[in-house]
């Protein structure tokens, strides 16, 4: 039963995040970015108490082992991207 109310909020959570990305204007996808780098930085931590937790088993490791990779990735791309907007705004050397 935990495992399904578990996938729910899961699943819940996957809809909202697409129906709320969805509405915001072109012009602030990047500072959205940048803002969620820390929630995802919270969701690499809460991973890797996912991974650590003993009582969780196999599924719960597996599970823990997932969200810290696609949050790194996550990361790692948010700061790549807005690495390159702010080098939009530089100016260019002779």
């Amino acid at each position: 039963m935990d495992l399904i109310l578990l996938f729910f909020i899961f699943v819940l959570a996957a809809f909202l995040g697409l129906e709320l990305i969805s509405k915001v204007p072109s012009q602030l996808h990047t500072p959205l970015m940048s803002g969620s780098n820390a929630i995802s930085g919270i969701t690499v931590v809460g991973a890797l108490l996912a991974i650590r937790a003993e009582e969780q088993g196999t599924m719960g490791t597996v599970l823990g082992v997932a969200a810290l990779i696609f949050a790194t990735v996550n990361v790692v791309g948010g700061y790549v991207v807005t690495d390159r907007m702010l080098q939009m705004f530089k100016k260019k050397g002779k």
